[in-house]
């Protein structure tokens, strides 16, 4: 009998994989974008109509993933990069002001809006992809760097620490050796809910204009562009925005059954 674990891993795999290889694969199937129609219609050898100004919806959708998912991506790795060594190190050093001096300045950032950074650094400067992958990641290493402070103090705190610490073995050992393995069950169930609201943030600021030109092949610029004509032409919205909660659900679904299998696994191992 199939386990509800095994039901939700395979639905998180379903749910996910249409945008996810829509995303990857599509530009290389899209093909030569042909001559525009008119805006908002159907038929006419658009099997998805035309978007604001006539371009064929389904080729865009086949270019508008890749742009998300990379920089959602980047974005998460780009924020643990940061809040890892600043997590682990703050946790683990005995010296009070260079805990303070890692940590507050993250505490001023934390108290920021994400979306609210973002759009003011927009203001100053015009992020590209890259930018808004940085600034995305900004967003998110003060929260992150917390959560793992928070748990490499708590393993730091075991009786197996302090027996490294007096055996003398390196900070790199006790870190990354004992510490960083004790934590990976809790750094993995953040990662999955980080990438969805990295996910969601960056569409967010796609959607306001904020890292992509306003005609740009991108699914949260589709939503936003074209929402016009969501009466007369749905599919240009309706298409790209289920895409992008496909996205967000699927991962989210991935990671909460990949972590109760975990878990399971660990209890009955613990048992005698």
């Amino acid at each position: 009998m199939r386990s509800p674990r095994t039901g939700r891993f395979a639905l998180g795999l379903t749910v996910v994989a249409v945008p996810l290889v829509l995303a990857l694969l599509g530009p290389v199937f899209a093909g030569d974008p042909g001559p525009r129609a008119a805006s908002f219609t159907l038929g006419d050898g658009h099997w998805l109509g035309t978007d604001f100004v006539g371009r064929d919806v389904w080729r865009q959708v086949l270019h508008g993933g890749r742009p998300v998912v990379l920089t959602a991506l980047a974005a998460t790795a780009l924020a643990y990069l940061v809040a890892l060594p600043v997590g682990l190190l703050s946790a683990l050093t005995r010296l009070r002001w260079l805990e303070e001096l890692l940590m507050r300045p993250l505490d001023v950032l934390l108290a920021v809006p994400s979306l609210l950074l973002i759009l003011l650094a927009a203001t100053v400067f015009s992020p590209g992809a890259v930018g808004l992958a940085l600034l995305v990641a900004l967003a998110n290493v003060p929260d992150a760097a917390r959560l793992v402070r928070a748990a490499a103090a708590e393993a730091a705190a075991r009786p197996a620490v302090e027996a490294l610490r007096m055996q003398g073995e390196t900070w790199w050992r006790m870190a990354v050796g004992y510490v960083g393995r004790s934590m990976l069950r809790t750094l993995a169930a953040d990662a999955g809910t980080r990438l969805t609201g990295v996910l969601y943030l960056v569409a967010t600021a796609a959607f306001l204009g904020v890292g992509v030109a306003p005609d740009a092949a991108d699914w949260a610029v589709m939503v936003d562009r074209n929402r016009t004509g969501l009466f007369v032409q749905p599919w240009a919205v309706v298409v790209p925005a289920v895409l992008i909660v496909a996205l967000t659900t699927g991962t989210n679904l991935l990671f909460d059954a990949a972590l109760d299998k975990g878990g399971n696994r660990a209890g009955k191992e613990a048992r005698p």
